[in-house]
């Protein structure tokens, strides 16, 4: 697929980003690249591997001058052996055909679908944060990976099935206790473009709510929708200023009317099956959101069985199931501080929980 952050460079980093791919790929011990600010060629070397996920196995460079030359000696930093880097390098070509395989004649739509339920379905997150769950090696080859392996990861898999993907990436917010950068995707689908982070939907899926699920909270968001609870991009990305395949949306799962969120929650007690959804109708402030828990209350009520809900509020989507009113007991389970707090939920006989999706690690709520 078109190499995005290069296109983004002037002609002289794009010099300097050939010549490090030429050599990184021959798996070289140190060769010249034209000279180059040690920030801009940082930057480079960066933005080289978002673009290029395969290159799992150069992680970091140092660099040699000498004063009046106009090049400088680049040396990559290897995290294994060659002969190791070439059987890992075979595995995951293996890997990645076979993965692809099963996806070849889908639409767009349905290959990121694909890649984002493989994700969820088959990777944990590394909270050990080892070097290799930095990298496809994480995800593809061990089944467990951090925000930048995972990202990668369904950049991969999307060059594979010919899907237009790029990896995106947030600055960390000391102020808010975000310590860390965070990476995603972002898709294009029919010339427009759409926030994918596989990462958060992992998160949630595997949540303290209920049943493990495949979440699509963060399935082609657009820019207001994302920078809710994710920082501002420090490298270049298209504007995603479309809304229309946003998961829920696209699954007539984003509700704007009271009455349909009572029609599907009574379907939901009906039938004992989950429901997980979108609130469109405004602004879910707490007034809202009280209405909906009493509607959900009330149409497990005729079935004699207590709602048992959890919120992820960025996002607005709420996931529901039922369960019989004797095995939840009257009111709230204490599984969150806020809403065991809140006696008006009490009364409503609902379970209820706060959600937040994370780079898969619980984060404390004060």
């Amino acid at each position: 697929m078109e190499p995005y952050y290069y296109q983004k460079m002037n002609k002289q980093k794009q010099a300097v980003y050939h010549v490090i791919l030429q050599g990184i790929t021959a798996l070289s011990d140190e060769f010249q690249i034209p000279a180059l600010d040690g920030p801009e060629l940082y930057d480079v070397f960066f933005q080289l591997r978002l673009d290029h996920p395969e290159i799992f196995w150069a992680t970091s460079f140092k660099y040699k001058f000498f004063k009046g030359s106009p090049n400088y000696i680049f040396i990559p930093e290897y995290i294994f052996e060659k002969n190791k880097i070439r059987e890992h390098q075979k595995a995951l070509k293996a890997r990645v055909d076979k993965l692809a395989r099963p996806a070849k004649n889908f639409s767009d739509i349905e290959k990121e679908k694909y890649v984002h339920d493989f994700i969820c379905e088959n990777v944990r997150y590394d909270k050990l944060k080892k070097a290799y769950s930095h990298e496809i090696i994480g995800p593809l080859g061990q089944g467990v990976g951090v925000c930048e392996g995972i990202a990668k990861s369904v950049k991969i898999l999307c060059d594979a099935l010919n899907v237009w993907c790029i990896i995106a990436i947030c600055g960390n917010n000391p102020e808010k206790g975000i310590k860390y950068r965070h990476t995603w995707n972002i898709i294009r689908l029919d010339g427009k473009y759409y926030h994918l982070d596989a990462t958060f939907d992992n998160s949630l899926g595997r949540s303290v709510s209920g049943e493990p699920e495949i979440r699509y909270d963060y399935f082609n968001l657009d820019d207001k929708s994302v920078f809710r609870d994710h920082e501002p991009l420090i490298a270049p990305a298209p504007a995603c200023t479309d809304n229309s395949r946003f998961y829920y949306k696209d699954k007539k799962l984003s509700f704007t009317k009271t009455e349909d969120v009572y029609k599907r929650s009574l379907q939901a007690a009906k039938k004992g099956k989950t429901l997980t959804f979108h609130w469109r109708g405004g602004y879910l402030t707490r007034e809202v959101l009280g209405e909906l828990l009493d509607l959900m209350q009330q149409a497990g009520a005729q079935k004699n069985k207590t709602a048992v809900v959890s919120l992820n509020w960025a996002q607005a989507v709420l996931r529901l199931h039922y369960v019989d009113t004797a095995e939840g007991g009257t009111g709230m389970t204490a599984v969150d501080e806020k809403s065991a707090n809140n006696p008006e939920a009490a009364e409503r006989q609902v379970h209820f929980t706060m959600e937040e999706a994370n780079e898969g690690e619980q984060i404390d709520i004060e």
